[in-house]
């Protein structure tokens, strides 16, 4: 493997983050998402992310102090980089190329948030449960995958990636292929347990979200955390990728 892939506990603990424009704030995003608390430059910590466009200077030093770090856009420059997520709380789904292909790894991930049920974590419990209903463990394997084939909507089968999840409500789109487009989503609450699975799908997918100025924050949390936050309604000519406009419908 060209990398020890790892889940880091960072919540309450100092990062260093040195950022500027939409890729500073995509990784503020997602370190606050893990509960980290940023610092700057001086500070003592244990791993720094830099956003700039000339790093060199501002990696060598961290380096030199002993800190591991991330570089945006400069994975010759990187002791780690940043997965692609799916993010089924508690359930992390982590895709990582080694900073050869961000686009590659995010079209996994879209493949992979479009079998995901929303909902997944909240089903956590009951598979823990399974180790105390069945001692044995090829027993315990096998009620892992019936409980799974039920949640998926159908038995997991080799080439599934290329299939959406069977049972999904009807106003899910297939999100196969990529195509320039604005999908509008009608918001009804600013409970985000309260989303629709077409919005939360479309959310965890868009490159960008075009919204209100009041929209609740705790719904653009829904959305991946590299999104770009816009405040306003959507263009009429689609940018590259997909946007999605969310609407208050109250």
């Amino acid at each position: 493997m060209h990398s020890l892939p790892l889940f880091l506990r960072i919540a309450g603990q100092p990062v260093i983050l040195i950022g500027e424009g939409e890729t500073g704030q995509a990784k503020r995003r997602l370190l606050e998402r893990a509960g980290a608390r940023i610092v700057g430059q001086q500070e003592d910590a244990k791993i720094a992310f830099v956003a700039l466009a000339e790093p060199d200077a501002v990696a060598a030093e961290l380096r030199a102090r002993g800190l591991m770090i991330n570089v945006a856009d400069r994975p010759d420059l990187c002791d780690f980089t940043l997965p692609a997520i799916v993010d089924r709380d508690p359930v992390l789904v982590a895709i990582g190329t080694g900073g050869a292909s961000a686009g590659l790894a995010a079209a996994l991930r879209q493949r992979l948030e479009a079998i995901l049920p929303p909902d997944l974590g909240r089903h956590v419990a009951a598979f823990a449960g399974l180790r105390a209903s069945y001692a044995d463990p090829a027993e315990r394997r096998g009620a892992i995958a019936e409980m799974l084939g039920a949640l998926l909507g159908a038995p997991a089968k080799a080439g599934a990636l290329d299939q959406t999840r069977q049972g999904a409500s009807s106003d899910a789109p297939a999100f196969a292929g990529a195509r320039d487009r604005v999908e509008p989503v009608a918001i009804t609450s600013p409970d985000p347990d309260e989303l629709t699975l077409r919005a939360a799908r479309l959310l965890g997918l868009a490159d960008r979200i075009y919204h209100p100025a009041d929209m609740p924050a705790v719904l653009l949390d829904r959305a991946r955390a590299d999104a770009a936050r816009i405040i306003g309604p959507a263009p009429a000519l689609p940018l590259p990728g997909l946007s999605v406009e969310l609407q208050w419908r109250m």
